[in-house]
């Protein structure tokens, strides 16, 4: 199962964050074809390599590996803000998010 999902993960948050697979090779320090070569299914990163590409991304592993959360950033950040409303104004948000989903 995780071999598919690994290299498509990757590929979907990279395009989101808008990098080329070359790119993303070359900061992670490696060399220019290795994101490539995983989301292409040659080859999988190490557990070390792993949380570079986390980081990279900015996505947790836990973020990671939530596949309906395509947007992990947006998300982490939609919540933080949540934490601080009043627990009226967090009401009418959710009441605006459920709006919204069923449109």
């Amino acid at each position: 199962m995780y071999e598919n999902f690994v290299p498509e993960r990757i590929a979907q948050l990279r395009t989101h964050k808008g990098v080329s697979a070359r790119d993303m090779s070359l900061s992670l320090g490696q060399a220019n074809n290795y994101i490539n070569n995983i989301e292409n299914k040659k080859s999988l990163p190490s557990m070390q390599a792993f949380f570079y590409i986390c980081e990279y991304l900015g996505v947790t592993p836990f973020e990671f590996f939530d596949d309906g959360n395509s947007n992990p950033e947006a998300l982490r950040e939609l919540i933080n803000e949540g934490k601080k409303l009043s627990p009226e104004s967090l009401k009418h948000i959710l009441h605006l998010m459920k709006d919204l989903n069923n449109k």
